[in-house]
């Protein structure tokens, strides 16, 4: 499959679009100086234990508690610990937050620390070795194999999907360089003192060169500073992927203009989404849950009404797969098909949807249909949806 990633700035701002086979799948938008919370790891203080909620709330600045779950790990690195078995107020802890703030609640933080590379998750908590679902049973065999080999039960591992086309020799190069970092992190702050960041993960845009897929990838921005930024880190963390990296230079025609990025944000933060058959599509966020809700529209057939139903929800389901991404959304998601009578009608449209969602490189779980034929699908959230960065975005101007 061709894929794109088009990186470009604009009033302060870099946005990147991802397409493939010429469609556009996935955006986003970044303060130039944003640095998020995400994946970053901090001396925190435990600020209070509440056991009938089986949280602590840990600073990782002064009079800046985030949550912590007490069950999350066995073994949390402490700097500094009050004489109890257990966490309890006043303890120093390595942390890294791994859930963003949002809406109302606070950021979450984790003492099973993560260090992710393109191949490789490596975690200090979970000693298992892992390997992507996407992966077919003897990739994964061997994939496992290889890394079970150097993890020595001190680490964990999860196998990422872009291993799939990796050389052993760079999976395990990668490996050695994430054993390295850890220790590093580990070893640095037994020297620091509360509230200290002891490791920032990459700005969030560089992230996508690490963490978008597919072996026809290429990448492009005009920017040159930002060119000069991707080639820096690429040299760095992923050589291999260097000759991806390409300069637009036609200043005629910049690439925001080219690919009709103001019309591609547009779109993807409109609640309605038409589709080519005269249907459409509403995408309502809500506090708890994003709901989608399919619709006949304009579409017109002289097939039965119960094939015509079919149909619809067999193109929705391709778009709704589409739309997760493209808009980040995450959590729980209820899609409200069109009623159809026949079992088997809904067989295939969950097994058609089943197999889009597939293709996403964020999990998503296809629930179940309830018996009021609706949908439940379950996204895991990585970053804010595009509407919560666009809408943070305006906020700050």
């Amino acid at each position: 499959m061709e894929s794109k990633l088009i990186v470009v700035k604009k009033d302060r701002r870099i946005f990147t679009v991802l397409t493939e086979n010429g469609k556009v799948c996935a955006l986003s938008c970044y303060g130039e100086e944003e640095q998020p919370l995400l994946g970053n790891i901090y001396i925190g203080r435990v600020q209070k234990v509440v056991k009938n909620i089986g949280a602590a709330f840990i600073e990782i600045e002064k009079g800046f508690p985030c949550y912590y779950p007490l069950n999350d790990c066995e073994t949390p690195v402490y700097t500094k610990k009050i004489n109890s078995p257990s966490m309890t107020a006043g303890d120093e802890v390595l942390v890294q937050v791994n859930r963003e703030a949002h809406k109302t609640k606070p950021p979450s933080l984790t003492t099973n620390l993560n260090f992710t590379g393109k191949y490789l998750v490596l975690t200090t908590g979970a000693l298992r070795i892992g390997v992507s679902a996407k992966l077919d049973g003897e990739t994964r065999t061997r994939l496992k194999t290889l890394i079970s080999e150097i993890a020595g039960g001190k680490y964990g591992f999860i196998v990422r999907t872009n291993a799939k086309d990796a050389r052993e020799n760079e999976v395990l190069k990668e490996a050695d360089y994430l054993i390295s970092l850890c220790e590093d992190t580990i070893e640095k702050a037994k020297y620091r003192s509360a509230f200290t960041q002891i490791y920032q993960t990459a700005s969030p845009w560089l992230s996508q060169l690490r963490d978008t897929y597919g072996s026809g990838l290429s990448i492009v921005t005009d920017d040159e500073k930002l060119y000069g930024q991707m080639h820096e880190y690429l040299q760095t963390m992923q050589p291999e992927d260097l000759p991806r990296l390409s300069m637009y230079k036609d200043k005629l025609l910049p690439l925001s203009k080219l690919y009709c990025f103001e019309k591609a944000f547009k779109d993807a933060l409109n609640e309605h989404v038409w589709l080519k058959s005269g249907a459409y599509l509403v995408i309502q966020p809500t506090e708890a849950l994003t709901v989608i809700d399919v619709n006949t529209g304009k579409y017109e057939s002289k097939k039965k009404k119960q094939d015509a139903f079919l149909r619809i929800n067999l193109e929705a389901a391709q778009e709704i797969a589409r739309q997760l991404r493209l808009r980040n959304l995450s959590g729980i998601i209820i899609v409200d098909f069109i009623n159809m009578d026949a079992a088997e009608d809904k067989e295939t449209l969950m097994q058609t949807l089943k197999e889009f969602l597939h293709h996403d490189p964020v999990k998503t779980v296809l629930v179940d249909m309830t018996a009021l034929n609706l949908v439940e699908i379950t996204r895991k959230k990585v970053r804010k949806s595009l509407a919560e960065q666009v809408g943070i975005k305006k906020q700050n101007q």
